[in-house]
Formats: C-alpha cells, sequence, structure tokens
C-alpha cells in the first residue's frame, strides 16, 4: 500500500486539529475547576495557546495554500506574543487588589518590592535627590 502526501498530511491535520481542541477544553476545565487566580491563569493561557497553535497547524496541513499558511503564522506569532502579556497583566492586577491567595505562593517577591516602593513613596527622606540647576 502506498501513501500519498494528501493522505499523510490529512491524517497529521486531523491529529493535530483533535489535539488542539482537547488542549483548548482542558484550559476551559481548568479554568472552571481550579481555586485560585493564578491557577486558573495558567491553566487559560498554558493548553490554550498549544492548542490554538495545533489547530492552525492542522489547518495549515489541510489548507495548503500559501496565503492561508502565512495568514495562520501571523496568528500564531500575535498569540503567542499577547498571551504571556496579558496573563501577567491580570495575574499583576489580581495580585494588587488581593484576589491572589498568598498562603499559596512558595516566593512572594513582588509584596517586599510594593513595601519598598511604598516606603520611598511616603518617606521623603528616602527618596533620591534630584540635582537642580
Amino acid at each position: 500500500m502506498s501513501w500519498d502526501w494528501d493522505v499523510v498530511a490529512d491524517v497529521v491535520a486531523s491529529i493535530c486539529l483533535i489535539g488542539g481542541a482537547l488542549l483548548a477544553l482542558a484550559a476551559g476545565v481548568g479554568v472552571l475547576r481550579f481555586p485560585d487566580l493564578l491557577s486558573r491563569m495558567h491553566a487559560g493561557t498554558k493548553p490554550q495557546v498549544l492548542g490554538l497553535i495545533l489547530v492552525l497547524i492542522g489547518l495549515s496541513l489541510r489548507l495548503r495554500s500559501g496565503g492561508a499558511v502565512w495568514a495562520l503564522v501571523l496568528v500564531a506569532l500575535f498569540q503567542m506574543l499577547t498571551a504571556p502579556v496579558a496573563a501577567h497583566l491580570v495575574g499583576r492586577a489580581g495580585y494588587r487588589t488581593g484576589k491572589v491567595r498568598r498562603d499559596l505562593l512558595v516566593v512572594d517577591e513582588l509584596t517586599e518590592a510594593q513595601d519598598e516602593a511604598t516606603a520611598r513613596g511616603t518617606e521623603p527622606e528616602d527618596a533620591p535627590e534630584s540635582s537642580s540647576r
């Protein structure tokens, strides 16, 4: 039995599409089931991005046209650039508003940095002196 390139590409595309859909499902279940903000944020970004990339790979293998593949590459690139930044901002905003359970954190460097910044902002003698010209 001889395998044609189209058959192999279709099989790999279907595997990628199913894998991406399962990862997106796992991300949704994790967002609903995890107990705190940071766990939910992790569940919403990591498998979701990988699932989307698998779906895009499956689509590019199925479509096989140059323009569509380049558009899918751009979608994957923008997703990989924006998802970590958005997750970081959501986590930081949640931390600052008290939505993060601090008892679950192993290392908490942000509290120390916030305390130092607050101390510098409220005590003018600790602030660096500006040179007057």
